[in-house]
């Protein structure tokens, strides 16, 4: 059987409009086809193009009888109306002419009755195949599904229960089980194309430019490797700025964009994290990327992280420069990365092969370059082209919510130029741009083609991974984001029927199942989804993970009381809870884990479920300082004025700096005073000036949260 086929393909197959065609298969064929991203099977595709290709046979035929007697060349049509004009048809002398004008109509009638039986004929046969098919939702109900298997409810339920699964008239079935009990009629059963709103959105809004509309464009450069092994650093060195500093442990939280210009050429970087729990977010890098800089330490060589941003540049079909970083190092060792990456398919140009290796070294600068020449000859090559002057296409790279500016995306334009006061859709939010910066922050007022900028004015925090679509107006923008909103949330509710499913028959199954529920909030929204994607994947035959919700933002007393509805924990990445949370989930002992660095978490977690929680230093929250004041000492930086709300603040705490609930400093204290003197700690109600180490970008309505490290036993 054909492969199944999109309307508005079949229409632009047959050389039609998508309207032209769905008018077609509903007013012939009644099909009830409502869109053109509805489905045509394979056996109808087939009817319907011997229909129409008839039909333009008759439509050549009857314009080859009309030409006898009224097509004319242009240069005699006036002439034509004119002797036409003074004929009386009533009163036609000419027998040839009335036999002419006779036989025309005689042969119309012909045609037409003629295509009508065709049409009859297309419509039974369409009929009676469209009334063999059965065509099922991916979940359905086992009345409705009875009903369409044109089965009594009772031997359908029966053939269930012979399968091993109890289920009543008004409860779901997945199509799965469904096809068994099809096939246990003896019947086959088809999946019902569901309609998909993003697809619609990249049917209707984003084409193909024509070759003359192209121009060069700068090359997309995503940035990968294994962890620690200097990714960051080597933009560092690029840029000649410092984002290193700051992240913890080293390592990159989220995606970020950014560009440079080389030699009056720019090009477009993204800094994607490199530990394996954010695989999602890398691929969405590789996909949006035209060539891959996999970074790796001279001094460590080829690590697991390293074959899968090898795996994830292949899969995108980009080419890899690979940068053998940390060559100034004494343990450093050139030959033992270029042969451990032979193994992956990775062949030196020097040795033969066709991938251009670089030794570099971030922090001295050696070699950044060589590679940067590196990335503009392989870009030269590609032939890297896009239309700036139409709609602007783009990919979402990150998005989340600031609590001043509303939601926040950045977005890396593909086609097109994007302007400040464009109207925008991105999935099921929509807007338009009020500001846009580029990479640097700076206020900008378009982005063309390989370009970053971060835009203002979105409706929603957007999904990263999504495309963007600039728009002529307001209602467009909104009528597809509020079709796509309804699109996803048809989408949970199958999901949520998939899982209570799964529930029900899982204690038959498998006996007593163990459910772990967790809630997830993160800083960025890309990240909520790799977290809850690692954390799922974390269930076992005894224990089931289930992320049951997850957002961007602080941890709130919502999240509490949802997490005590739910029996589940709380996970938090990167934000902290407000103090009604920690309040509200101390008395209803619902616990609240917080991590800066994802693969404790999932640690964490995974040693939990095994069973594995051996003794651990816990957190003991001593207490939060609001800070009023900021002074600026000179040789001690700044002292924050603070007085203390809760608890107590001791000298020898560890501290954490939080600005609307995320954490933007966690370290030790460099000083604490009560006036002029120096202070072992500050109690509740008290005030007084603390410093913090190494860090100076202390503001007013700051809160400092104090903490210690308390040997417990680990348990969820």
């Amino acid at each position: 059987m054909a492969d199944k086929i999109r309307v508005y393909e079949l229409a632009k197959e047959n050389g039609l409009e998508s309207k032209e065609m769905i008018r077609i298969l509903n007013d012939e064929f009644n099909l009830g086809i409502k869109s053109h991203m509805s489905m045509i099977s394979g056996e109808d595709h087939k009817l319907i193009n011997d229909f129409l290709s008839e039909l333009n046979d008759d439509s050549s035929e009857d314009v080859s009888v009309e030409e006898e007697i009224i097509e004319k060349p242009k240069a005699k049509a006036k002439q034509e109306k004119k002797r036409e004009k003074k004929i009386d048809l009533k009163n036609l002398d000419d027998d040839d002419d009335q036999e002419q004008v006779v036989s025309k109509k005689n042969r119309k009638k012909k045609n037409k009755k003629k295509k009508s039986k065709k049409s009859n004929r297309q419509e039974k046969s369409m009929k009676a195949n469209k009334d063999s098919r059965i065509e099922i939702p991916e979940t359905v109900n086992v009345k409705a599904f009875a009903d369409k298997l044109g089965e009594s409810p009772n031997s359908v339920i029966g053939k269930l229960i012979g399968l091993g699964t109890m289920a009543g008239l008004n409860d779901q079935i997945d199509f799965d089980t469904a096809n068994l009990v099809a096939m246990e009629f003896g019947k086959e059963i088809f999946k019902e194309e569901e309609y998909d709103a993003l697809e619609e959105q990249s049917y209707d809004l984003d084409y193909e430019d024509k070759e003359e509309n192209l121009i060069e464009r700068p090359p997309v450069v995503s940035v990968m490797g294994h962890v620690d092994h200097g990714k960051t650093s080597i933009l560092d060195a690029i840029r000649n700025t410092s984002v290193t500093r700051g992240e913890a442990g080293g390592i990159t939280q989220h995606i970020g964009a950014y560009t440079v210009d080389i030699n009056g050429k720019a090009i477009s970087f993204l800094d994607t994290p490199g530990h394996e729990a954010f695989t999602e977010m890398r691929m969405r890098g590789a996909q949006s990327t035209d060539i891959a800089i996999l970074v790796v330490a001279a001094d460590d060589g080829v690590m697991p992280q390293t074959v899968e941003a090898i795996n994830h540049a292949k899969a995108a079909d980009i080419p890899i420069i690979v940068a053998i970083n940390k060559m100034d190092k004494e343990t450093a060792d050139q030959n033992r990365v270029m042969q451990g990456l032979m193994e992956y398919g990775l062949v030196p140009e020097e040795w033969g092969g066709d991938t251009i290796m670089v030794p570099v070294s971030a922090h001295t600068g050696k070699g950044i370059k060589d590679l940067l020449e590196m990335v503009l000859l392989v870009a030269e090559v590609r032939e890297l082209r896009a239309n700036p002057n139409r709609d602007a296409v783009g990919i979402i790279i990150e998005a989340q919510l600031d609590k001043s500016r509303g939601p926040v995306a950045t977005v890396l334009v593909q086609k097109g130029t994007l302007r400040q006061g464009d109207y925008v859709v991105t999935g099921s939010a929509s807007g338009r741009i009020r500001a846009m910066f580029d990479s640097k922050g700076k206020p900008i007022k378009e982005a063309g083609p390989s370009i970053p900028a971060q835009i203002l004015g979105l409706s929603d925090v957007a999904e990263a991974g999504d495309k963007i679509y600039a728009v002529k107006d307001e209602k467009i923008a909104r009528d597809y984001a509020d079709r796509a909103k309804e699109f996803k949330r048809e989408e949970r509710l199958i999901a949520k029927a998939n899982t209570n499913l799964e529930d029900m028959y899982s204690d038959i199954q498998e006996g007593e199942l163990k459910e772990l529920n967790i809630i997830v909030k993160t800083d960025v929204k890309g990240t909520v989804d790799a977290v809850s994607s690692s954390l799922t994947k974390l269930s076992n035959e005894e224990v089931k993970v289930t992320v049951i919700a997850g957002a961007v933002g602080g941890i709130t007393e919502s999240d509490v009381l949802l997490a005590q509805a739910s029996n589940a924990i709380i996970i938090g990445f990167n934000v902290r809870p407000t103090q009604g949370a920690l309040e509200r989930a101390k008395d209803n002992n619902i616990e609240i884990r917080t991590y800066s660095v994802i693969y404790e978490a999932i640690e964490d977690v995974s040693k939990a479920i095994v069973g594995m929680l051996d003794p651990e230093f816990k957190e003991n929250v001593l207490g939060r300082a609001e800070v009023r004041d900021t002074f600026r000492i000179p040789g001690a930086g700044t002292i924050a004025g603070v007085m203390v709300t809760s608890g107590v603040i001791t000298r020898k705490a560890m501290i954490r700096l939080l600005r609307d609930n995320v954490v933007i400093f966690d370290g030790e204290i460099s000083s604490m005073k009560r006036f002029k003197d120096d202070a072992s700690k500050l109690q509740s109600g008290y005030e007084g000036g603390i410093g913090l180490e190494r860090y100076n970008d202390i503001k007013v309505g700051d809160v400092m949260e104090a903490y210690e490290m308390v040997e417990t036993e680990r348990s969820l």
